[in-house]
């Protein structure tokens, strides 16, 4: 008699036990950047928009349907073309990296363009302003969900000339950013019929701006129209008031920031002006929704002015993967066919330079330390008002 022992297996019985203890497949990674200045005097809103392009990751991957799980590369170009250039070419040669959401200084954006059309990487800027970074080439990977400094200026010019000043000197810093601040300003004010009494230039890295403040004192000009980014305003504003210059400030979506205001102080702040593409966050159907969620992960830093856009460009590029694959060609073109795509900044559509047609400027006004939409201040309703004319 045999000691052996026969094994049976029954491979219907092993599949169902298979079936009955199931396992989730694991899905495909998918690299994006997001590149923009995570430290030095503009970080605030480059780290706003990280955080909120870190909120759109999280919210699309805990999506059942996803296809992908999405990863991001955080890199810092602070605020500097060369190192934006390094930047640009150390996420474009990465071949894991499919797109990305790049850029808040324009003068960076506009170094980075070509590295990412020589790599046909698609990126999606999300706050540079300059029109020459969608609109000097054909570039079919640049996108752009905010508007530019064109729409800016002229609700700048006109919102102050209706508003009964008629005479300006102008402190523009002396990168492409300011300088193409300075020219559109000063075409759309001298059609709203305003006049300019004096132009200085200034280096991003000024410190003392007492030279062109003493002759800006002496021209007696009703505003000073700053155009530049927020580590400037905040000198120019602070030494405004020690040199005991009364005139109005102006600045462009360059100072849009909570730190302007922490910067200068409150007091000093109060009245500043600023004009950004969109309608108020607050406003928008998705706004409460967005801020929202962005408190519920604690970020350290708050969303800032450009947080929003760099949330919606985010979740195009997500969009546009999951449709057609991690393929940059596939998702270039993709992305390019944007058409009334739905987002919390509203529509959302590319026109043939891949420039997102905005047609709302706000402007907004410091108030109690806080930026509030014109329409909705008590300088509007005249309880406050501006700078004497």
């Amino acid at each position: 008699m045999s000691n052996k022992i026969k094994v049976v297996v029954l491979p219907a019985l092993f599949s169902a036990c298979l079936l009955a203890a199931p396992f989730a497949l694991a899905k495909e990674v998918v690299k994006i950047a997001f590149v923009g200045p995570l430290t030095g005097g503009t970080s605030p809103i480059g780290l706003g928009g990280r955080n909120s392009s870190d909120l759109a990751i999280k919210q699309h991957n805990a999506k059942a349907d996803s296809p992908y799980e999405y990863e991001l590369v955080s890199l810092d170009d602070e605020c500097k073309p060369n190192v934006g250039v390094q930047i640009a070419t150390k996420i474009a040669s990465d071949k894991e990296i499919i797109g990305g959401i790049t850029h808040y200084c324009s003068a960076v954006a506009m170094s980075a363009v070509d590295v990412y059309h020589k790599f046909s990487l698609p990126v999606v800027v999300w706050g540079a302003v300059l029109p020459d970074i969608t609109y000097a080439n054909d570039f079919k990977e640049v996108h752009r969900v905010n508007g530019t400094m064109i729409n800016q200026n002229q609700e700048a010019a006109k919102f102050m000339v209706d508003h009964g000043y008629k005479t300006f000197a102008v402190i523009h810093d002396t990168t492409d950013y300011g300088k193409g601040h300075n020219q559109y300003f000063s075409q759309a004010l001298e059609k709203a019929g305003g006049k300019i009494v004096g132009t200085f230039g200034v280096t991003a890295d000024q410190q003392d701006f007492t030279a062109e403040l003493t002759q800006i004192k002496q021209l007696k000009p009703q505003v000073i129209y700053f155009g530049g980014l927020t580590p400037i305003g905040i000198r120019i504003r602070s030494q405004m008031e020690k040199l005991g210059i009364d005139a109005q400030l102006e600045g462009t979506s360059g100072i849009k920031s909570d730190s302007y205001i922490e910067g200068v102080g409150a007091p000093i702040a109060e009245g500043s002006l600023s004009f950004i593409e969109g309608a108020p966050w607050e406003k928008l159907a998705a706004g409460p929704a967005f801020f929202a969620a962005y408190g519920e992960q604690k970020y350290a830093q708050p969303a800032e002015a450009y947080g929003p856009f760099a949330y919606v460009a985010t979740n195009l590029l997500m969009d546009a993967i999951d449709k057609v694959g991690p393929n940059r060609r596939k998702v270039r073109d993709e992305l390019n066919h944007t058409k009334d795509a739905s987002t919390m900044i509203g529509p959302v559509t590319f026109d043939d330079h891949r420039q997102n047609i905005v047609p709302l400027i706000t402007s907004y006004v410091v108030q109690d330390g806080k930026w509030v939409p014109w329409q909705d201040s008590e300088y509007a309703s005249g309880k406050r008002t501006l700078k004497d004319l």
